[in-house]
């Protein structure tokens, strides 16, 4: 995919093809780790490369239940939220990623079976962070959140992965992609 998301047709492509490139940045971030690696906190935040990716696969799975008013209550409340961030002793990097493949593709699937990215998306109310004041955002905003929620969390595994072993973005997917080394990028090798 590289560092850019390629010319886009319109609106619909642009937004699907940045959520894409911010999921492919995100799992960039876990190139070349271990299950025990993907799993470890090395700053003084709870927060792993695991858990991050499993976070944003549950969020975005919970946005297209929203879109399609779909409940799964088995997953909603503060502890399942806490619980999406846990990248624990029965994950493994490899089910991870898959989940978020999952994820990802249901999103494709739901944006792709509606006609018009303005339809309402009624505002959740099941926590403190939504507007009491708005009732409905668009599938378009919907989609522009998932972009900023999965860069976000982007960023953070960035951070993570530099504190586990130094690895960076750019070289740990000039690797991942098998860009050629060159006087100014040396792809990430493992250690």
């Amino acid at each position: 995919m590289g560092g850019n998301v390629r010319p886009v047709a319109d609106e619909r492509d642009g937004l699907l093809s940045y959520l894409e490139q911010q999921r492919h940045v995100l799992r960039i971030a876990a190139y070349g780790l271990t299950d025990e690696q993907a799993g470890r906190a090395p700053t003084k935040s709870p927060l792993t490369v695991g858990g991050l990716i499993k976070h944003v696969a549950y969020t975005e799975r919970g946005w297209m239940d929203t879109v399609l008013q779909r409940k799964r209550p088995a997953e909603s409340g503060a502890k399942a939220y806490d619980q999406h961030f846990d990248f624990g002793p029965q994950d493994t990097l490899a089910g991870v990623l898959a989940f978020y493949d999952e994820a990802a593709k249901e999103t494709e699937e739901v944006i792709a079976g509606i006609e018009d990215l303005g339809q309402p998306v009624p505002v959740p109310r099941d926590a403190p962070w939504f507007p009491k004041d708005i009732e409905a955002w668009s599938v378009r905003w919907v989609l522009f959140h998932l972009i900023q929620e999965t860069a976000r969390h982007a960023g953070h595994a960035d951070i993570v992965r530099e504190h586990l072993d130094g690895a960076t973005a750019f070289p740990l997917m000039a690797a991942a992609e098998g860009w050629p080394e060159s006087p100014w990028m040396k792809p990430w090798q493992s250690a």
